[in-house]
């Protein structure tokens, strides 16, 4: 697999018991002479208890620090300098894994880092050289403190000193904190902007002329709700809003790359959305469709063709960018699923659960077994081109079909025995 993904797997290998070898005296002269300053002179700033900020949660300074590695898992594997990830760092030879990252060690370093890997990481014994302890992973210590995975409770609005701005309990939390912070409310939009403001922001156009004028005319106490129900009713409120739900899915009807393929049937993902948001699918429909479409067992269906509209939110799981032919299949396979698993969190959780692929997350209680659950819920799916049979032309000629077939096995079942010699009823198979 890729390198992102081998490191996480690496990750995951128990890691080598910290040996109680006694090296030799030449071992651990070589170590203190040509490995020690390295590490010390290019790797601790980064890579120590003396860090101001430690990188990738790896110790350099310490032998069990080295064994036990930081968010890739080991950083070396004993007598194999080739398995070895700090090795693979220093010779710079993966672009996207390079150490240090400014500035590469010079050949003789490289060398005595790979042959101190070769002679089993010699290191002298060290009072108070014990890797430091990393705070376990507490998922459900997370949970706990973690405002966003806390259970909805009601809230009272806080007090305000203006009582007659607010128009509602949302507009006290506003004016709340605009009063803590000595700034008055904004004066209300004149009718004009009031029109525009909320075109644009409901269906993404300008009010025509006419519009505006009506509107500015229009002194009944329900202006605005007429207003609000006109732009929400508009075919062009669907075509807005897709839009903006289409960048979340990372809408595309090609796969770029060099070939730039196109996405089979895309557009019809794209008019699914408009047709879900003019017709005020409710959100938790909205998201099962997207999820599990093919497995709603009583899906929506279109409104002038009745085809199975819940099936064609699938679809968003297939887009995105994708290479012609890859040399690394199982890679290209991660990543792809990486790629869903990113869009899904973002778009249905508001969580960077891609984060969960090499390491447990640094900030929300999402380990890295949650990842690789949904990797493997992923991984089990596939892609499909179903028949969307407008009219249910296909299954009722389906269901003909099968109606003809049962009345001619009859038939022949009922059909008398063949005479001697001659010609009866055939055996059905």
């Amino acid at each position: 697999m890729g390198d992102v993904m081998r490191f996480s797997f690496l990750a995951f290998m128990a890691l080598p018991a910290v040996a109680a070898e006694e090296w030799s005296a030449a071992d651990l002269e070589f170590f203190e002479r040509e490995v020690r300053p390295v590490l010390a002179e290019r790797c601790y700033e980064c890579h120590s208890g003396e860090a101001k900020k430690l990188k990738a949660g790896l110790y350099l300074d310490s032998r069990e620090g080295v064994l036990e590695g930081g968010d890739s898992g080991p950083a070396i594997v004993i007598g194999k300098p080739d398995e070895s990830l700090l090795i693979e760092g220093v010779r710079y030879g993966n672009v996207d894994f390079q150490m240090p990252p400014k500035s590469r060690l010079s050949k003789e370093e490289v060398s005595a880092l790979e042959k101190w890997v070769t002679l089993g990481a010699p290191w002298p014994k060290e009072e108070g050289s014990a890797a430091r302890k990393k705070k376990p992973f507490d998922l459900a210590g997370r949970k706990s403190e973690h405002w966003c995975w806390q259970p909805v409770r009601p809230v009272t609005p806080p007090p305000v000193q203006d009582a007659t701005w607010p128009r509602g309990a949302i507009d006290r939390f506003i004016l709340a904190k605009l009063e803590a912070s000595g700034l008055p409310p904004a004066d209300d939009a004149d009718r004009r902007t009031f029109i525009r403001r909320l075109s644009f922001d409901l269906i993404g156009l300008p009010p025509s002329p006419e519009e505006v004028a009506a509107f500015v005319r229009d002194d009944s106490p329900d202006a605005v709700e007429n207003l609000v129900d006109r732009l929400l009713a508009s075919p062009h409120f669907g075509e807005k809003w897709a839009r903006h739900w289409m960048d979340l899915v990372r809408y595309g009807e090609s796969y770029g790359h060099e070939f730039d393929y196109n996405v089979p049937n895309a557009p019809r993902y794209r008019d699914y959305l408009i047709r879900a948001f003019n017709a005020d699918v409710p959100y938790d429909r909205f998201l099962t469709e997207h999820i599990a479409g093919d497995l709603v067992p009583d899906p929506r269906r279109h409104p002038v063709e009745d085809y199975n509209e819940a099936v064609l939110g699938t679809g968003f799981w297939w887009l995105g960018e994708a290479v012609h032919a890859p040399t690394d299949i199982r890679g290209d396979e991660a990543d792809r699923i990486d790629n869903q698993i990113d869009v899904f969190s973002r778009g249905f959780l508001g969580l960077t659960v891609a984060c969960a692929r090499c390491h447990d997350h640094k900030f929300d209680a999402i380990s890295t077994a949650d990842y690789y659950a949904v990797a493997g819920f992923l991984q089990g799916t596939r892609r499909e081109h179903l028949m969307l049979d407008p009219g249910r032309r296909i299954g009722q000629g389906a269901a003909e079909l099968r109606a003809l077939q049962q009345e001619a096995t009859g038939a022949l079942q009922e059909a008398p025995p063949a005479a001697p010699g001659g010609r009866g009823r055939r055996e059905v198979i």
